[in-house]
């Protein structure tokens, strides 16, 4: 049986210091009313950088899951699946 050690990434201030800046990212406020002008591969400035900044936060998020959660839920489940084959 693998022996991993269980993560909690909740509890890890720099996942949500690294997840509130993207998210600040997200949001176009800091943008001021003349940003619609220039236009980056046929968006607005805003629109363009909004849409950078939601695929990077779909990316963290993805290694977030991958790297930084291991729970005991996997651990259960595979041992309740050997029990029910027993």
């Amino acid at each position: 049986m693998e022996n991993r050690t269980i993560k909690e990434p909740i509890r890890k201030k720099w996942i949500w210091i690294v997840l509130a800046i993207i998210t600040l990212g997200v949001v176009p406020w800091y943008f001021p009313d003349a940003a619609s002008e220039p236009y980056i591969l046929g968006f607005p400035l805003w629109a363009f950088i909004s849409a950078v900044f939601s695929i990077i936060m779909c990316g963290y998020l993805s290694w977030l899951c991958v790297n930084e959660w291991n729970i005991v839920e996997d651990q259960e489940e595979a041992e309740k699946a050997k029990g029910d084959k027993s």
